[in-house]
C-alpha cells in the first residue's frame, strides 16, 4: 500500500468497456505526513475519494482486487481515504 495526495482528476471520454463507469482520479505519491514525493499516478477510485485527500492507494495486481475493479485493467486503485497517521507514538497526519 501506499500514501498519496488527490491532485486531480482524469476523463476519458472514449475508453475500453470494462473501465465505464470507474472514477479516474490523479494521485500524488506522499511520506507519512502528506509531503509530496515521487511520481503521479492514474488510480480508480474505490471509495468516493475527493480532491485534497489523503489516501490509501495499492498497484499492479493487488489493485484488482476490490469489488469494482476485480477483472479490469487497472494498475492503481484507491482503497480507503485516511483520517489519521500515527508512527512511533506521534500523529503524522490528522484530517
Amino acid at each position: 500500500m501506499n500514501v498519496g495526495k488527490v491532485v486531480g482528476t482524469v476523463v476519458a471520454s472514449r475508453k475500453d468497456p470494462k473501465l465505464e463507469g470507474l472514477k479516474l482520479l490523479l494521485v500524488q505519491n506522499t511520506d507519512l505526513a502528506g509531503t509530496p514525493k515521487g511520481s503521479l499516478v492514474v488510480a480508480v477510485d474505490a471509495v468516493g475519494a475527493g480532491l485534497g485527500e489523503i489516501v490509501l492507494y495499492c498497484a499492479g495486481s493487488s489493485a484488482r482486487q476490490t469489488d469494482i475493479t476485480q477483472n479490469r485493467p487497472v494498475d492503481h486503485v484507491i482503497m480507503a481515504i485516511v483520517d489519521e497517521i500515527e508512527s512511533g507514538g506521534k500523529v503524522s497526519f490528522h484530517k
